[in-house]
C-alpha cells in the first residue's frame, strides 16, 4: 500500500515502527499480536535486507550457549556473549523472550530449526526463508509496510498537529513523524533503525540523529565483528592463507581477552571469527587513541619448550638430511607462511636445517608463538557485521525497552548500546528486544482507547 493510501486509511496509528530489519519486524509482529494497529516505515526499497546477509545467507538465528547459565541460576558469564557499557542490560529482555520463545516463534511460522554446534539455522538453509515467513506473518496481522520513506524528523505532537489527540497525560501525547512525502502520527513509536554497519542494507546510522534530538545520549559508534588492519609487510607475503591459531589482544600493553579459531591472513592484516570476537575491544581502544596489539600463536597446542624441541627435531632428524629450513617447515605450516615466519625470525629460508642453532630455534619459536601485530585501524563499517555503541542503555528501561526520558518511545536491536559475538547472538538480541518492545508498546496503550477504535487484527 502506498504512503498516500495508508494516510487515507488511518490518520493515527497505535504503533509505528521505524526500521524494517530483524528487530523492527519482530517488534511490529508482537505489537500487532497485542492488538495494536501497526505501521512499519522503512527507508530502503524493501524490508529485511541485512537479515538476508546473516550467517552468509544461511541465517544462524539463535544460539543456546547464552542460555546455559539459566540452568544453574548463575548469571555470571553473560559478558562473554554481549558487550556494551552495561552488558547486564540484555538479561530482562532475553529472559522474557528466550531460546524456547524464539524457537517456538519461528516454528509457528513454519521455520524448522536445525542445531549445529549450539547454533540454530533454518532447515531450509536460507535467510530468505526466515524473512519471507516474517513478512507473511506481517500480512496476516494486517501490518502495513511503507518502503522508501525518507524521515526528516520525529517529535512529540503539539495540540495543533492533530485535532483528536488526547493530552490528558504525557504518556498519551502522540508522535509526529515527518517524512519527505508526508506526515505520520503514532501513539507509540519504536525505533529499530539499526547501527552503521552495511550501509547498503539500510543501516546507515541515520536513526541516531532522531534519538539525539529527543534527548538521548549516544555511546561512541565503532565497527564490531570486523577485520583489523596492520602496516606489517609480513601480511603482503601471506595474504590468502588460513591457519588455526590462538589470539590475545593487548590494549596499552595489558592483555584484555583471548580467542582461538581460524585466522584469515589478508594483505591488510587479520580477519576470521576469532579476530571478530575481540575486534570490538580494538575499535573502542583505537577510538580512545590507545595502542592496540594482537599476539598470534600459530602452535597453541604446544608449550614454548615443546615448540623449540619440535623445530630442532624437524631440522636435525635423519629424515631432514639435505633439507633447507624452508623444506623443514613444510607440513607444519602453509609453505608461504613457513617461509615468512623464518624470515621474520632472521633465518634465511635456504639455510640448511642441520646448521640451525638452538638460539635460532628459540627465535623462530618466539615468532611462531608470540607473533606481535600492531593494529593501525579496523576496517570500515562497510566491512563490519555489527555496530558497537549506540543509545545509552542507562536511559532505557531494560524490562520494557521504553525510554526513561520520552514516554511512549521504545528501542530495539542494534541501535542500542549492545553488541554480541558471532554465532546468532546479535539476532537473538534483535528478536528479544524487538518482541519486548512490541509487546510493551501495545500493552501501554489505553484499553479504553483501544476498545473505542476497535480491533484491527
Amino acid at each position: 500500500m502506498s504512503k498516500k493510501n495508508v494516510q487515507q486509511a488511518k490518520d493515527c496509528w497505535d504503533v509505528i515502527v521505524v526500521g524494517g530489519g530483524a528487530a523492527g519486524l519482530m517488534a511490529a509482529i508482537h505489537a500487532a499480536r497485542g492488538g495494536a494497529s501497526v505501521l512499519i516505515l522503512e527507508h530502503m526499497e524493501r524490508p529485511g535486507k541485512k537479515l538476508l546477509m546473516t550467517g552468509n545467507g544461511k541465517c544462524n538465528f539463535t544460539n543456546e550457549a547464552f542460555f546455559n547459565f539459566d540452568k544453574s541460576q548463575d548469571e555470571t558469564g553473560y559478558e562473554q556473549y554481549y558487550h556494551g557499557a552495561c552488558p547486564a542490560f540484555v538479561l530482562p529482555a532475553i529472559k522474557k523472550f528466550n531460546l524456547t520463545s524464539t524457537l517456538n516463534f519461528f516454528e509457528d511460522l513454519g521455520i524448522v530449526p536445525v542445531k549445529r554446534r549450539g547454533g540454530y539455522y533454518p532447515a531450509g538453509g536460507q535467510a530468505s526463508g526466515v524473512l519471507a515467513a516474517m513478512l507473511m506473518e506481517c500480512g496476516r496481522l494486517g501490518i502495513e509496510i511503507a518502503c522508501e520513506i525518507g524521515i526528516r524528523s520525529i517529535r512529540r505532537a503539539e495540540k495543533t498537529d492533530i485535532s483528536r489527540s488526547d493530552f490528558s497525560t504525557e504518556q498519551n501525547i502522540p508522535f509526529v513523524i515527518e517524512t519527505k512525502s508526508g506526515t505520520y502520527i503514532a501513539r507509540r513509536c519504536i525505533l529499530a533503525t539499526g547501527g552503521k554497519s552495511y550501509k547498503k542494507s539500510g543501516s546507515d546510522g541515520s536513526g541516531f540523529l532522531y534519538v539525539e534530538h529527543l534527548g538521548h545520549r549516544i555511546q561512541d559508534l565503532v565497527p564490531a565483528l570486523v577485520p583489523l588492519q596492520s602496516d606489517l609487510a609480513f601480511f603482503k607475503k601471506v595474504a590468502g592463507i588460513r591457519a588455526e591459531i590462538s589470539a590475545k589482544i593487548y590494549i596499552e600493553n595489558e592483555m584484555q581477552a583471548s580467542e582461538s579459531g581460524e585466522l584469515q591472513l589478508t594483505d591488510y592484516g587479520i580477519s576470521g571469527i576469532c579476530i571478530f570476537q575481540i575486534s570490538y575491544l580494538a575499535s573502542q581502544a583505537l577510538a580512545r587513541q590507545q595502542s592496540v596489539c594482537v599476539e598470534l600463536d600459530f602452535l597453541a597446542d604446544k608449550t614454548e619448550d615443546e615448540t623449540v624441541d619440535l623445530i630442532l627435531e624437524r631440522a636435525k632428524s635423519k629424515y631432514a638430511s639435505g633439507k633447507t629450513m624452508a623444506q623443514c617447515m613444510i607440513g607444519l605450516f602453509n609453505d608461504k607462511l613457513g617461509v615468512a615466519l623464518l624470515e621474520e625470525s632472521g633465518i634465511v629460508p635456504t639455510q640448511m636445517g642441520r646448521e640451525l642453532t638452538r638460539e635460532q630455534a628459540v627465535q623462530l619459536m618466539k615468532k611462531i608463538k608470540h607473533f606481535s601485530v600492531p593494529i593501525r585501524a579496523t576496517r570500515s563499517f562497510e566491512q563490519a557485521q555489527v555496530t558497537a555503541g549506540g543509545v545509552d542503555t542507562a536511559q532505557v528501561v531494560a524490562d520494557t525497552m521504553e525510554s526513561k526520558l520520552v514516554p511512549g518511545l521504545y528501542f530495539a536491536g542494534e541501535m542500542l548500546d549492545v553488541d554480541g559475538i558471532c554465532g546468532g547472538f546479535n539476532l537473538q538480541w534483535a528478536w528479544s528486544s524487538g518482541a519486548v518492545a512490541g509487546m510493551c508498546a501495545a500493552a501501554s496503550i489505553s484499553d479504553i482507547s483501544r476498545h473505542e477504535r476497535g480491533s484491527r487484527v
